[in-house]
């Protein structure tokens, strides 16, 4: 395998920790902020379940925002097909992350509409935590691309069966990390709730994971064959059986941990079944975006190898320290 192959390789997988590590930091929040009506029902309530976020929903965007800036960088005809054909949804996910951000500082300070601000706050949580799946589902089935590798469909082309039931799926993932989250930080009321909507959740997640599993099948040609994805996917089940389980027994940060594996394998079995694509075509087979077609220059991707192998244990050690930081319990 010649380096630029081996430095490839090296950068899916990269791009695929970091989606991973947004989808697991990041999906506890959006998460609390999905379910904030069912958590919570009064203001002391409301105020203890944005104070177990408070400290690290920004931190937990970065993830994102590094993802994005990488596969541009190392990526960057997937990264022009993927924003430009879902822009109009990418605005929409953009839109809402502002609401949801501005809703929270609000949230405390203008009490007059307030209900306002938690609709918001609500509305833009939800939003992203169903359309990053959408997203990643059309990505994966595949979209119609001309010989430029340009996006020909239009907005309503993205809303097909299966990138709805992976959009689903995530929302299922996001939920479950925001109420295992929920019952990890708190006490009483908020935590007996959490604990309730696990046990529902988790149920419903593995439902929509085998959905997923029969529609794959049928639309991705040798998926079947992937035996790495066969391995995430009992992964997946035992995890989240076992969020399930350590919920139910009030082991909330067991529970909460399972629950994260469960999100990191749902991205070790779209890796597995993707790779080596990016974006596949649907109307041509060789008109796709993979890493060999798609990625930048050999000097590019080991330069930017360098920038991460200096910046990556910065960002993982300052995650670090925040969590220990305000680790334990929020309390009104």
């Amino acid at each position: 395998m010649q380096t630029l192959e081996i430095l490839q390789n090296i950068w899916f997988i990269l791009i695929g920790v970091l989606f991973i590590g947004y989808a697991i930091l990041d999906g506890f929040d959006l998460g609390i902020g999905s379910l904030f009506s069912l958590l919570a029902k009064n203001d002391e309530e409301k105020k203890t379940l944005f104070n177990t976020i408070w400290p690290f929903w920004d931190g937990n965007e970065v993830w994102l925002l590094t993802a994005g800036g990488a596969l541009f960088a190392a990526f960057p005809h997937a990264y022009a097909t993927v924003f430009s054909g879902f822009y109009l949804a990418l605005m929409l996910v953009l839109f809402a992350l502002i609401f949801r951000a501005v809703s929270i500082e609000f949230w405390y300070y203008d009490r007059d509409r307030s209900t306002i601000w938690e609709y918001a706050f609500m509305a833009g949580s939800f939003l992203p935590s169903l359309l990053f799946g959408v997203a990643l589902g059309n990505v994966i089935v595949g979209i119609p691309l001309d010989g430029n590798m340009d996006f020909t469909g239009s907005f309503f082309t993205l809303l097909r069966p299966y990138p709805l039931v992976l959009g689903l799926l995530g929302l299922a993932a996001i939920l479950m990390q925001g109420s295992t989250f929920a019952a990890m930080k708190t006490t009483g009321a908020i935590q007996d709730r959490a604990r309730v909507l696990t046990g529902k959740i988790w149920i419903i997640f593995v439902a929509l994971l085998a959905a997923a599993l029969v529609l794959s099948m049928i639309l991705i040609p040798g998926s079947a064959a992937r035996i790495p994805a066969w391995i995430a996917f009992a992964a997946v089940v035992a995890c989240a059986w076992m969020t399930g389980n350590f919920s139910k027994k009030g082991m909330d940060g067991k529970s909460f941990i399972t629950s994260s594996l469960s999100f990191a394998g749902l991205w070790a079995i779209a890796g597995s079944v993707h790779y080596p694509h990016l974006v596949r075509a649907s109307n041509d087979v060789n008109a796709g975006i993979t890493i060999f077609n798609g990625s930048s220059t050999e000097l590019t991707l080991k330069v930017m190898l360098i920038i991460a192998l200096i910046g990556m244990p910065l960002v993982i050690g300052y995650t670090i320290y925040v969590y220990r930081i305000f680790k334990g319990k929020v309390t009104p």
